[in-house]
């Protein structure tokens, strides 16, 4: 019998979806679900900005998200507004729609296909051993710092080929961006900070200034000793025969960083987290483990939805729903509400790991965005629980959850946990 919502959501039904603070006690579902079932193309005032129209239901924001030629990536996709200089000097392929996004994709994508990162597994593997032997025998641990930060980040070091050395430095350096409305990650949050130095940098980021000047040297490093990495693939002519110009490359690289370690470690969270508080479903997996991690990765996606939103921009008027987007409207898809859509997922906020057809929404379906890394971000989170199964009735959580102070990304930045007879 489904479990009703009202059980399982925290907090009223009219959150201020803008507020960074709101999403420290957890995703405000009650809001989306009103918003879902009573105004689905719904008007958010901001208090630093235009507006925006939050499109919460799952057919909604796959049709919108397709058609990019109506909603443009090119002002941003997030909910900051970016003058043109801003938006010239942040710009990556995530602001650029096709075809000019499809010539930058190109770039890299072979490193990141399903069959090129199969091939990736014994590496995940022996990473994952490695990061879990340090990390058990403590007995008492923060998940998130001692695995789930840790293997992306050795994983994307090794991809970049940057020095190992130079990893901590990378995923800090990250994660003040990412993080930038977080104090723990940033000294510059960036809706608290009176002086706006850094506008032209990613995420008007200080780690910004720091990130373009690495990237600067490693490329200098490599078109000196080009080797077989990302980044050597970044510095190669593309399809017109031109390279990236010095702007372009650090934005790319800048954006690899920032992309390529939060969202995998804070889907690792959530889906351990998921595991520890529905036992029966852990029963399950440690039962068929060959029949279910698969379907289990997928059913952690679309719960955590880590990546909430993304924002586009009209180009030209649009109805919707009895409501008429304007051109030049901001209009924000939110993933998080589509990937608990009562329309298309059956008991949406039961974690179900025997859920088939789970056509979610965490890696951009539909789009021309499609996150380039959701192969190796299945393949990190596959082999993780898999090393991870002999010991998981054995894990407890052990302390405080702390979220992260966002209304972008959706994650558990501390999870403390205990594993009894860690020898």
């Amino acid at each position: 019998m489904p479990t009703p919502v009202d059980t399982i959501v925290w907090g009223d039904r009219h959150l201020d979806l803008t507020d960074p603070d709101v999403y420290r006690a957890g995703v405000p579902h009650a809001t989306f679900q009103r918003l879902r079932d009573t105004d689905p193309v719904s008007w958010t005032p901001e208090h630093d900005g235009a507006g925006f129209w939050s499109i919460t239901r799952y057919d909604d924001v796959i049709a919108l998200n397709k058609d990019f030629r109506t909603m443009s990536s090119s002002h941003g996709i997030r909910l900051e507004e970016m003058d043109d200089e801003e938006l010239a000097a942040r710009r990556t392929m995530m602001e650029l729609d096709p075809p000019e996004h499809t010539r930058l994709r190109r770039l890299v994508m072979g490193g990141f296909t399903r069959r090129t990162v199969a091939s990736y597994e014994n590496a995940i593997r022996l990473l994952a051993r490695q990061v879990l032997d340090d990390a058990l025998p403590a007995g008492r641990f923060d998940f998130v710092t001692r695995v789930a930060r840790q293997l992306p980040m050795r994983m994307l070091g090794k991809l970049l080929g940057a020095p190992e050395a130079d990893y901590r430095f990378l995923v800090d350096r990250g994660d003040a961006m990412i993080g930038n409305t977080d104090p723990e990650f940033t000294d510059h949050v960036v809706d608290q900070v009176t002086h706006d130095d850094h506008r032209l940098m990613p995420f008007r980021s200080p780690a910004g200034v720091e990130l373009f000047e690495y990237a600067a040297e490693i490329a200098r490093e490599r078109r000196e000793h080009p080797t077989d990495d990302v980044i050597t693939q970044l510095l190669a002519p593309t399809m017109d025969g031109e390279p990236l110009s010095d702007l372009e490359f650090k934005n790319f690289f800048t954006l690899l960083v920032a992309a390529g370690n939060d969202t995998t470690r804070y889907t690792m969270a959530a889906g351990l987290q998921l595991l520890l508080d529905h036992p029966d479903q852990l029963g399950l997996l440690q039962e068929r483990p060959d029949e279910l991690l698969d379907q289990a990765v997928e059913e952690m996606l679309r719960m955590s939805s880590v990546t909430m939103h993304f924002r586009r921009t009209a180009t030209k008027d649009v109805e919707l729903h009895g409501r008429t987007i304007r051109e030049g409207d901001k209009v924000v898809l939110w993933w998080i509400s589509g990937n608990h859509d009562e329309r298309q997922f059956p008991d949406p906020f039961r974690f179900d790991i025997t859920r088939e057809d789970n056509r979610h929404l965490a890696f951009g379906r539909g789009g021309p965005h499609r996150c380039l890394g959701e192969w190796l971000a299945r393949a990190e989170l596959k082999v993780t629980f898999e090393e991870l199964l002999p010991v998981l009735d054995r894990l407890t959580i052990d302390g405080s959850v702390e979220r992260l102070r966002s209304n972008f990304i959706s994650g558990i930045k501390h999870l403390p946990v205990a594993v009894d007879d860690p020898t």
